[in-house]
């Protein structure tokens, strides 16, 4: 169905793809991965028209195409759904997926005739929304139901999915790939790139290896393991070791009493130590984010007690809390974490402009050194300091948001899945980095969705449901099944 011969594609000095080779199967899900900035979104958007390659062909059905533009891609045949969806959020669903094709009568927009084909895209991968509704009210699993239903209504015979699953909560996740085994069943092409293991073993007919640009590979799906692709990924063994219950707490260093916000928690009161990792357990709407948000001072209306080493937490304010020695790595990297258009070394010394200046006047000898500090300490690739942050891949973006809080060196740091989007080995960084901070008597607290990285990496486990601290679970004593029950609500008291 499609070959891709020979591709490279530059971006200033930075070599994102080369010499790419490979073949994929008409009716297949082709899976993509590699760690981070190995060339898997560039490999795909360069299918989907996003961009030109330098040299290489791609070839549709054996015939050579050669896309300048996602509508040339469309019109071949070759859709995409983004990682991050892009809509107009106040135009209506009917709207947005009409958009550029608006039916009309007489020289307007039939309204009628909008609504009647967008509910028909809708019903067509089997999703029931009221195509009047804002895009803005949709949830994120909606948003991309709406993007695929764009896509198959261009008649698409290759759709690529760029981290599908990113955003999404387990049970929309499982409804995604329920609609992609009917894509599938179709005829449809589906190339499938992401970082998460189980996902590709479970969905990729076949899967490719990217690494550092260049193809690696290729594993059928009986040849695929997990210990086979992420040598491929990295070129060597990656061993995830368990770290939780290993290290010595100290006195507390975050204390939280009776902490509440209307309509989102209630009551939440727990400690963390120094040399301590304690992680936040609990579905989607839980209140984790939101509780950890309170406690940065993002959160006007919350009440209740914190104390940073004993010293009592004016809530509400984010200049206070970062003073108390509190920082946050939160969930959302690129809208909370980063100024995309800054650089990386403007980004690293965001939070930190009080330490390297000199009364008002920015030290730029310091506010150098900072940053190339981080992107050493932590492996960030990055042509230079100066690159625009917007240009690294999902995982080194994460990294210059940690580097941001660790230039500051703070009493607590809050992380909220640290590792969503971002490879084996940047995972591997990640949690060896945190386990460090952690030795060294910063008390972390840890949110993530994913229990096998906090029964690995926390000491503690807090479990969170419908606003509730239910219970506080030592990691020793606790496997998912344990977890999973306590979230849903088939086991456990309030705490």
């Amino acid at each position: 169905m499609i070959e891709l011969r020979n591709i490279s594609k530059h971006f200033g000095g930075v070599r994102a793809l080369t010499d790419v080779s490979l073949r994929i199967d008409r009716g297949h899900v082709h899976g993509l991965m590699g760690e981070n900035g190995a060339g898997k979104s560039t490999l795909g958007k360069v299918l989907s028209g996003i961009h030109t390659p330098d040299t290489g062909e791609i070839l549709l059905d054996g015939k050579p195409h050669r896309f300048r533009s996602p509508a040339d891609a469309l019109a071949a045949g070759v859709g995409m759904v983004h990682q991050e969806l892009a809509f107009c959020p106040d135009l209506s669903v009917a709207e947005n997926l009409c958009m550029g094709h608006y039916p009309r009568r007489r020289g307007l927009v039939d309204r009628a005739a909008m609504r009647m084909r967008a509910s028909q895209l809708l019903q067509e991968i089997g999703l029931s929304i009221d195509v009047d509704r804002p895009m803005r009210d949709l949830s994120t699993a909606q948003e991309q139901g709406v993007q695929i239903a764009a896509a198959v209504g261009t008649n698409a015979r290759v759709i690529v999915f760029d981290e599908p699953t990113a955003s999404l909560s387990a049970r929309e996740s499982e409804a995604l790939f329920e609609l992609i085994g009917k894509l599938k069943a179709r005829g449809i092409t589906l190339i499938y790139v992401s970082h998460r293991m189980p996902e590709v073993l479970a969905l990729c007919d076949t899967i490719s290896v990217l690494r550092d640009g260049a193809y690696v590979g290729e594993l059928s799906r009986g040849q695929a393991t997990h210990e086979k692709l992420v040598e491929m990924m990295t070129g060597r063994v990656i061993n995830m070791d368990r770290t939780g219950g290993t290290r010595s707490p100290g006195p507390v260093r975050l204390a939280v009493r009776g902490l509440c916000s209307p309509g989102k928690f209630s009551d939440i009161s727990f400690d963390v130590r120094a040399g301590e990792i304690v992680g936040v357990a609990g579905l989607v709407g839980a209140g984790r984010s939101e509780v950890a948000c309170a406690i940065f001072g993002l959160d006007a209306r919350a009440s209740g007690k914190v104390l940073v080493d004993d010293k009592p937490l004016k809530l509400g304010s984010v200049t206070r809390s970062i003073g108390a020695g509190i920082s946050l790595v939160p969930e959302d990297r690129k809208r909370q974490g980063l100024v995309l258009s800054m650089s990386v070394r403007h980004n690293t010394t965001l939070a930190s402009l009080d330490l390297i200046s000199t009364g008002p006047i920015l030290n730029l000898a310091r506010d150098e050194c900072t940053a190339s500090d981080m992107v050493t300490r932590l492996g960030t690739k990055t042509a230079s300091i100066d690159t625009p942050v917007r240009q690294l891949s999902g995982g080194n973006q994460q990294k210059v948001v940690i580097g941001k809080w660790l230039a500051r060196s703070g009493a607590v740091l809050i992380v909220d899945e640290p590792t969503r989007g971002v490879d084996i080995g940047a995972k591997q960084v990640i949690h060896q980095l945190l386990d460090r901070l952690a030795r060294q008597g910063t008390a972390i607290l840890m949110i993530s969705s994913e229990l096998p990285e906090l029964l690995a990496s926390a000491d503690r486990i807090l479990v969170m449901r419908e606003g509730r601290l239910l219970t506080d679970v030592p990691s020793a004593n606790a496997d998912e099944q344990i977890l999973l029950r306590l979230m849903v609500g088939t086991g456990g008291t309030a705490a």
